[in-house]
């Protein structure tokens, strides 16, 4: 039943790696629920509404990317989306966190009808491969500069990032920094010999190490320094909370929403959620081998249809922007292939629900590794990209796009760069065939975006 619903033989694979693959992406995807309902209980919402609804939304989601697409791809509660509705939306500009709901909701309606006409699939087509590579390798770059946050080894200083000092709270941060790099050094030496689920049995022994360190007082948990116990507790989740936050984007009252700025609200989920999307897709596609020769992939379709569809069940629920995961390179890197995958991930984190405070408990530092070795992973589609002086009109644009995702800490923000900088050099250079008409149109929404958004 398995190989006819996900052509496992087909893809070269099997059940025992996909399934693997699926728990490994979903252990790096974990701290979402932990993440999303502390940043969205911000907004007003209720913390265990919220990851309730996160649960059900990636469940929902993740499952019409393995059936809908056949595709090793996870979607969650979207990071930086969730910060946006919670600290911009619900908070610079005042509105109800039932409004912003909403917005998601019309968002995810757009979304369908744009997947249904092909546009988002044009968009897709449309960036040259020489941007899409360099997409990949930004996105390496990026999520490795988070792996790093996590793990509490890039802290924030006077030149704006430096390396921590690890003496500093030693037994809270100081020792998580450290086993973090503990972490990394088995996760690294497991994938340089080639031993399966190398990744996960990193993340896991890593938490491990920790749970050692807090038993023989190494690690000491500090709740006022958000340094909390590694040990996992056991109790069930209050499921009547989803009451609280179910169907609540329809209840809004219109008369305290000025419409323009709503419509600006729509529209900047919409850009971001739009080009988070395709980067992440044009990513982690890239760097499994999905892509054909003319750097299509060729599921696109069906793939962002299980986005939009798992972002609007996510606002009927209660919680931002669902979109699909970096972290999915993650389970790719331990040999993911198919829709199997996915299920798998998506079948944990329905589980997740029941054992919340379990899955919580891992640790930040422990998923930190895996986020630093899968930006290794990424970042070697590096050298698909061709540099030499008859290039530098797609090379110098693909840099560009390279550095300013993590520079800029923003996927969608290195994509507009590039488009930008790439239709602005080759036109400049004469190139003007290079570039098709799309590429144009993009260039132009986001200078517009960097004007009024």
């Amino acid at each position: 039943m398995l190989e006819k619903l996900f052509k496992l033989k087909e893809n070269g694979t099997n059940v025992k790696t996909e399934v693997a693959a699926g728990i490994t992406t979903f252990m790096t995807m974990a701290y979402i629920l932990a993440v999303n309902p502390n940043i969205l209980s911000d907004a007003g919402m209720d913390s265990t509404a919220v990851l309730l609804a996160t649960c059900i939304a990636s469940f929902v989601g993740t499952l019409c990317m393995a059936f809908m697409a056949n595709l090793p791809f996870a979607l969650s509660a979207g990071m930086g989306l969730n910060a946006y509705m919670a600290y911009t939306v619900c908070g610079n500009l005042g509105y109800p966190w039932q409004v912003a709901l909403l917005a998601v909701f019309i968002e995810g309606i757009i979304f369908i009808i744009l997947s249904l006409t092909k546009v988002r699939e044009a968009i897709f087509d449309a960036i040259p491969l020489s941007l899409k590579r360099a997409i990949s390798v930004g996105i390496g770059l990026f999520i490795a500069f988070i792996g790093l946050q996590n793990a509490g080894l890039a802290v924030a200083s006077s030149t704006l990032v430096k390396l921590t000092d690890f003496r500093e709270n030693f037994h809270t941060a100081g020792i998580c920094a450290l086993l973090a790099l503990v972490g990394l050094l088995i996760m690294s030496v497991l994938y340089i010999k080639k031993v399966r689920g190398s990744i996960l049995l990193g993340i896991f022994g890593t938490w491990l190490l920790g749970i050692l360190c807090e038993v023989t007082g190494i690690y000491v948990p500090d709740a006022e320094a958000g340094a909390f116990s590694l040990i996992p507790s056991f109790h069930m989740t209050d499921f009547s909370k989803l009451g609280e936050t179910f169907g609540q984007c329809f209840n809004v009252d219109f008369g305290a929403v000025g419409v323009f700025n709503f419509i600006v609200v729509i529209f900047a989920f919409l850009f971001v959620d739009l080009f988070d999307t395709l980067g992440t897709l044009i990513g982690v596609s890239t760097k499994a081998g999905l892509l054909d020769k003319e750097g299509k992939l060729p599921s696109i379709r069906p793939a962002l249809m299980a986005d939009a569809v798992a972002t609007t069940a996510g606002a009927v629920l209660g919680t931002s922007t669902t979109t699909t995961f970096v972290e999915s390179s993650a389970g790719i890197a331990a040999g993911g292939k198919t829709g199997l995958t996915a299920l798998t991930t998506g079948i944990l984190f329905l589980l997740s629900m029941f054992l919340a405070p379990v899955f919580i408990s891992i640790p930040a530092f422990a998923t930190a590794p895996a986020l630093i070795l899968v930006g290794f992973l990424m970042f070697s589609t590096i050298s698909e990209i061709n540099t030499e002086e008859k290039n530098y009109t797609t090379a110098i644009p693909a840099y560009l796009c390279i550095i300013a995702m993590p520079m800029f800490y923003s996927i969608s923000e290195g994509i507009s760069i590039g488009v930008i900088s790439y239709v602005l050099i080759n036109l400049i250079c004469g190139k003007r065939k290079e570039i098709k008409p799309l590429m144009y149109i993009l260039a132009v929404l986001f200078v517009l975006k960097y004007i009024f958004l």
